[in-house]
């Protein structure tokens, strides 16, 4: 399993150096270039739906309580201090957002992306150092 849990690291790491790159001029190119806002939201599912699949296999390795939906994935990491329960609290909101990038994304707001999704791949980056160092 920890094979598994490197690996879907790996790739959340990769998703987000891809984003970050893709601050640069967002709100211009997000507009101008519906590659680019495809890109975005496509790599902003993988980190938040990827986020979720790796709380769900430390939680089955780990033999902890089955989550009964994504935010109880996130949830159960902090109820059992694998990561802080205060940051689990705020980060298990990344159900929602997925959620709503999975059904909702022709509402998609490019500014609300652009200034504030994007400005917290930080968020997504700690995340990943609380699970490497457990």
């Amino acid at each position: 399993m920890q094979h598994k849990i490197d690996a879907k690291i790996a790739k959340l790491k990769y998703y987000i150096g891809l984003l970050q790159s893709y601050k640069t001029d967002c709100k211009e190119r997000f507009l101008k270039d519906a590659m680019f806002e495809g890109a975005v939201l496509h790599y902003l599912y993988l980190v938040s739906d990827g986020s979720i699949s790796l709380a769900e296999m430390v939680i089955k390795s780990k033999s902890l309580p089955n989550p009964q939906s994504y935010y109880q994935a996130i949830d159960i990491l902090g109820e059992h201090e694998i990561i802080p329960r205060e940051f689990a609290y705020n980060f298990a909101k990344i159900a929602s957002f997925r959620n709503f990038l999975a059904h909702d994304y022709e509402k998609i707001d490019y500014a609300f992306i652009c200034d504030e999704i994007l400005n917290k791949l930080d968020d997504i980056r700690q995340y990943i150092s609380y699970i490497e160092n457990i």
